[in-house]
């Protein structure tokens, strides 16, 4: 493992990222390592304990709350979402994903679905006319509303299609939050801050940095495929790319995006997820619903996994081929897709910052990657994965 930055060290120097930070741990035996930069223009090294936006890997956090959840009988993967958000009654569906003509719903989504991306929502990014619908409204990036009011606004959406015919990577880890407020009676922050950061000691994970910690933040970056620069894409203090993403609204809260956390923090996560337990032997999650998450959920005919945007078709290098889905993670079902590299059963989730985690029960082994870079090319994790599981096997 100790070789790992000699095979991570040239995406650095040839500037397609300006920095990374990894925590390995196989068989209960860490492995960290770091190099680059916090930002580019000052060259300032990268710091222990640095602060990262973990876009979508807010997702694994608010699903497994949601899991939780259900273990306590709170609520059931079978409930209909307008048990708890009756403004959801009034759904349509769009008959074709390129033009803006309805039909009526056939079922109800459930919070299955939600968990599973089934349910007909999409993102402002996917190249539909739902997210150019959602783009006109800017949904995900108007400022200063709450979780309640995005949701809303949300329901007054068609579905992109019927609940449970197509997986589709959307919002719908929003609507998931949402729900998880209305049955805590709670904010999500409080409700994630309760029931997992306090029991997994996961203190710098939040919705928001302190004024003191801002310079702990790492620069976030953009990766252009045509120039092979990175630019800064910084446009505010609350604004990364196309997002609302703040770090310093005390009141922002979402299940897709939004949390802020550390190399160790996410970490203390992913081992959680080996066996269920924190470090100290808590239990947050039952084998049993462990096993449910971790195994594959969707129909074959759903297969494969893909992630489009207006401006690429992923579907010439689909990273996502060899996996099927689980109840909000990432699940390695066909090796061989896969050339050869990882384990049927590990799982995880990425963010669109090129953050990365894997979760491995059968070779005891989590790994975590961090880093801020948008739009790269995904070769760092590809050699970081290749590397880890050159030395497991």
């Amino acid at each position: 493992m100790e070789k790992l930055s000699e095979v991570l060290l040239p995406h650095i120097e040839q500037g397609r990222y300006h920095s990374c930070e990894w925590k390995i741990i196989h068989k209960k035996k860490a492995h960290i390592g770091k190099l680059g930069y916090m930002d580019i223009e000052s060259k300032k090294n990268i710091k222990q304990n640095s602060l990262y936006r973990v876009w979508s890997m807010t997702k694994p956090i608010v699903s497994i709350v949601v899991m939780q959840l259900v273990e306590e009988k709170k609520i059931f993967l079978e409930d209909l979402i307008t048990k708890y958000l009756p403004e959801f009654s009034n759904l349509k569906v769009l008959i074709n994903s390129q033009d803006n003509k309805v039909e009526d719903i056939k079922e109800i989504p459930t919070i299955k679905n939600l968990l599973m991306h089934t349910a007909g929502f999409s993102y402002n990014f996917a190249g539909n006319s739902l997210a150019r619908a959602y783009d006109k409204k800017e949904l995900f990036y108007l400022e200063n509303i709450s979780l309640e009011e995005e949701i809303y606004n949300l329901s007054k959406f068609p579905l992109l299609f019927q609940p449970s015919s197509k997986w589709h990577y959307s919002i719908a880890t929003d609507v998931l939050a949402r729900i998880i407020e209305v049955v805590s009676k709670n904010t999500l922050g409080e409700v994630l801050k309760t029931k997992l950061f306090d029991p997994l000691n996961m203190n710098e994970t939040n919705f928001f940095i302190d004024e003191d910690n801002f310079d702990r933040l790492v620069s976030s970056y953009e990766y252009n495929l045509n120039t092979n620069k990175l630019g800064n894409i910084v446009k505010s203090p609350q604004k990364i790319s196309n997002f609302y993403y703040p770090k310093d609204n005390y009141n922002y809260f979402r299940g897709g995006i939004g949390l802020f956390s550390t190399l160790n923090d996410y970490s203390s996560f992913a081992q959680m997820l080996l066996t269920g337990k924190s470090n100290s032997g808590k239990q947050i999650l039952s084998a049993d619903n462990l096993n449910l998450i971790t195994k594959n959920h969707l129909d074959p005919k759903l297969f494969p996994l893909e992630i489009s945007t207006f401006d690429q078709d992923n579907t010439d290098d689909n990273e996502f081929e060899p996996y099927g889905w689980g109840l909000g993670f990432r699940v390695m079902i066909d090796l061989e897709k896969a050339n050869g590299i990882g384990q049927i059963g590990e799982f995880g989730w990425s963010g669109a910052a090129s953050t990365y985690f894997l979760v491995d029960q059968e070779n005891e082994l989590t790994a975590v990657l961090m880093t801020q870079v948008l739009g790269g090319d995904n070769s760092l994790r590809k050699d970081f994965v290749k590397f880890i599981y050159e030395q497991v096997s």
